[in-house]
């Protein structure tokens, strides 16, 4: 590399410290307009580190940064841009240059990219588009949402069972530059049936003279085109495939999804699930911080209102208790650290069944064994907190029927936050919705509502015995 760029060699393997020092110097060199120096300096510089150093650019830079870039490569970085920057560069790049870019766009990023923009937008570039790319994208885009179907790219490698190896090799070689992967080769018959798959490996090992059906493994794992995305990274991640074809209802072979694409639905999807259970409305989760604050006030205000208007469950026990709190003032002051450690319980609870359900651990151990094993570790947990609280509660209160009171209450709380903690997300995914949905906020509302509850009638009935 030349010393002109000041970016030394060994980048390519840099990350994202890579991307940012590329950021820097890009921009300097842009605002010095010494363009032919931005040409050195992007030429070696691994595609995605590319993107995310023109993502960090001023938006009026971004344009004239990618228009520097060869065709070849353009086409690549773009494809690793946020969605928000490829928007923006649609809207400064020539209508001609906008049509080559999307017209060579791997059909799964194509389809990725038009779920982000403008319907009116989409039927313009789709009646522009060649006819073969405009029959593969409406194809995709015709696959429900979050599906294998609208997930596969149509690039894949297809070949007979007669075809020779030293044949087979020839349409790898012919074929490789417009297919997504070559180390996954697949076999259909006359109707593209899906018979069996080859490995790039067993193919080159193989005599020149063997056919492709003596040297293919017949026990093909597949997906349907409606399959779920999450349950097409756990084929992958089970498998450890880099790619998994993808079959029409009469195991037709259609698609692949390769595991670059199933690497963006492990993080979408993570994302999702951490906004739920933080009870944060799910929104395009990566452009969260690129938000205005109205935006971002309008997503958290939804769930926060929720909470507020349950929340005033707790309001309503205390009050109907408002006689025993009179004779015995003391007893607030444990509240707080009786429902803070049922949340706490609880959202504990959820996050570990939740995490169970994705990984499908739960699903082995069985739904009533789950329960009742966060119910046995809340009342474990209740009994072990015990030995701390009720000395120090009749310490503070003077009284050891208040400690007391804590004491059966914190066990009580923190066997019901557990439970409540494991059943209500296993309660959510049987009926069909996001457990992630039961969040760790929604759990910790219900428990302080019980948690009083319990608390002051205990309080009550202790009172009214030894009191």
């Amino acid at each position: 590399m030349s010393e002109a760029t000041g970016v030394s060699s060994g980048r390519s393997s840099g990350g994202a410290d890579v991307a940012e020092l590329v950021a820097q110097q890009l921009q300097r060199l842009l605002e010095a307009g010494q363009y032919d120096g931005v040409k050195l300096l992007l030429q070696p510089v691994q595609p995605v580190d590319v993107a995310e150093a023109i993502g960090t650019l001023p938006r009026t830079m971004q344009a004239l940064a990618f228009r520097l870039l060869p065709k070849d490569q353009a086409i690549e970085v773009y494809e690793y841009l946020e969605p928000a920057v490829q928007q923006t560069l649609l809207e400064r790049l020539r209508s001609g240059e906008v049509l080559e870019l999307v017209e060579e766009m791997s059909p799964d990023d194509r389809v990725r990219l038009f779920d982000e923009l403008p319907a009116k937008v989409v039927r313009r570039l789709l009646a522009e588009l060649s006819p073969a790319e405009r029959r593969v994208t409406a194809e995709l885009l015709g696959y429900e949402a979050e599906t294998a179907g609208r997930l596969m790219t149509t690039e894949f490698i297809d070949l007979k069972e007669f075809h020779s190896a030293a044949q087979a090799l020839a349409i790898v070689r012919r074929r490789a530059r417009d297919t997504e992967t070559i180390y996954s080769l697949y076999i259909t018959d006359a109707s593209r049936h899906l018979t069996g798959i080859l490995s790039l490996r067993d193919l080159v090992v193989a005599d020149p003279e063997d056919r492709v059906g003596d040297v293919m493994t017949r026990e093909v794992v597949s997906i349907a085109t409606d399959t779920n995305q999450e349950e097409v990274a756990r084929v992958i991640q089970r498998y450890d495939f880099l790619a998994v074809p993808v079959v029409d209802r009469e195991q037709r072979l259609v698609g692949i999804v390769t595991v670059d694409d199933v690497i963006d639905v492990i993080q979408q999807e993570a994302t999702r699930d951490l906004y739920a259970a933080g009870a944060v409305q799910a929104g395009d989760e990566d452009d969260y911080f690129q938000s205005n604050l109205f935006t971002v006030a309008r997503r958290r205000v939804v769930w926060l209102l929720v909470l507020l208007v349950a929340n005033t469950g707790t309001s309503a026990v205390i009050a109907s208790q408002q006689d025993v709190l009179q004779k015995v003032v003391v007893l607030a002051a444990f509240i707080p650290l009786l429902i803070g450690t049922g949340g706490n319980v609880g959202a504990q609870s959820s996050t570990v069944v939740i995490r169970g359900l994705s990984t499908q651990r739960i699903q082995s151990l069985g739904l009533g064994k789950a329960i009742w094993r966060e119910a046995v570790a809340g009342a474990l947990l209740g009994l072990l907190m015990v030995l701390v609280v009720v000395p120090w509660s009749a310490h503070v209160s003077g009284s050891w029927v208040v400690a007391g009171a804590a004491g059966i209450s914190l066990v009580a709380i923190t066997t019901l936050a557990a439970t409540a903690g494991a059943a209500l997300p296993l309660l959510f995914d049987r009926i069909g919705l996001d457990p992630a949905l039961m969040s760790a906020p929604f759990i910790a509302t219900a428990t302080d509502v019980a948690g009083v509850f319990i608390y002051l009638h205990t309080a009550s009935w202790l009172l009214e015995r030894l009191g």
